[in-house]
């Protein structure tokens, strides 16, 4: 049994308007499934070279193992794992992987939103609402997102967010069968005083 206080702010249910978030549930794995197959040609680009074609990757027992994994390491306070929902509709996830504690308190940011909903600010405001929860209950310091200099979308919202740019790391991830090149931006608790949603808030059209 891990101490629940190695892992403040989980689990957590964020809801704002008709964005909700929460953790991975057993029961969406049909529609996990579905939303994943449909937007193949959306996210293979931007996802982890893996053997396997898209659709066996993709399957209610894939979520599944997804699952078990995800939730073990946000048991452990490693992770904070989400299922975005927009409407009551599965639409995408965020998730906060690889936190460090101690003199760190550090978590790596990554999302993928289905193209259904894409345009609409969906995914800034799924994101901003995890951020402040990292730098809130989960008592984060330090976001990092590490990006693909051809992403325009993704540099666009942490851009939007408030994130900067750190520099370029050279072939760093094995991305679409290659090893690609990365932008790494940071955000900082202090950088966002007034919160990342009222940020994202700000800047909506008037």
């Amino acid at each position: 049994m891990v101490d629940p206080a190695l892992r403040p702010g989980w689990p957590a249910h964020l809801v704002w308007g008709p964005v909700e978030l929460h953790p991975p549930r057993r029961r969406d794995a049909e529609e996990w499934s579905r939303v994943r197959r449909a937007n193949e040609a959306w996210l293979a680009p931007w996802e982890p070279t893996a053997a396997g074609p898209w659709a066996a990757r993709h399957t209610p027992a894939a979520y599944r193992a997804m699952r078990r994994a995800v939730l073990r390491r946000a048991a452990m306070g490693m992770s904070l794992p989400f299922v975005v929902r927009v409407e009551g509709r599965l639409a995408g996830q965020v998730t906060i992987d690889n936190v460090v504690r101690g003199a760190l308190r550090s978590g790596n940011l990554g999302y993928w939103i289905d193209r259904a909903v894409a345009g609409r600010g969906v995914a800034s405001l799924a994101v901003a609402l995890v951020c402040d929860h990292a730098f809130g209950p989960a008592r984060l310091h330090r976001l990092q997102a590490d990006i693909r200099p051809e992403n325009a979308r993704s540099r666009g919202l942490v851009h939007r967010l408030g994130f900067r740019h750190e520099g370029l790391l050279r072939r760093y991830l094995d991305i679409d069968g290659d090893w690609r090149d990365h932008d790494t931006f940071a955000l900082l608790a202090e950088d966002v005083p007034g919160g990342v949603v009222a940020r994202w808030q700000s800047r909506l059209p008037r």
